[in-house]
């Protein structure tokens, strides 16, 4: 897990608990279930050398990994099968994505990596590569 600079925290991290954030205004979100999510998680932050932007991670459930894009960027790119994309430019229906807050009691959402300044989305380019 990567420790984002304590003075850090972007306007869209709640402050204690978590949130509920619609997709594509702060973020664009990709959503991979159960194991699959945790290895592709590991692999993009290995990748990035523990700073890979923001990936949330649901603890109960499903286990869906969360990995937040710049707003748009899902839009732009083909993603393999198994994966679900979400941002509201231009979708139907609004998607409504958990965010933690940095510390406290967070269940059953926590951050298997943190938004930095050098970092405050994940690379789509380097996220379909590990995919």
């Amino acid at each position: 897990m990567t420790m984002t600079n304590a003075m850090h925290r972007p306007d869209w991290i709640p402050a204690s608990g978590h949130q509920l954030r619609v997709a594509g205004v702060h973020f664009d979100a990709v959503r991979i279930e159960g194991v699959r999510g945790e290895l592709v998680a590991e692999r993009v932050v290995e990748a990035a050398d523990g700073d890979a932007g923001p990936v949330v991670c649901e603890a109960a459930g499903f286990r869906w990994m969360y990995f937040l894009l710049a707003p748009g960027e899902v839009r732009g790119h083909s993603w393999p099968l198994g994966v679900q994309r979400f941002g509201s430019r231009g979708d139907r229906a609004l998607t409504y994505i958990g965010i933690p807050a940095l510390d406290g009691n967070t269940w059953p959402l926590r951050w298997y990596s943190e938004p930095t300044p050098s970092a405050p989305h994940v690379d789509a380019d380097l996220l379909l590569r590990v995919l």
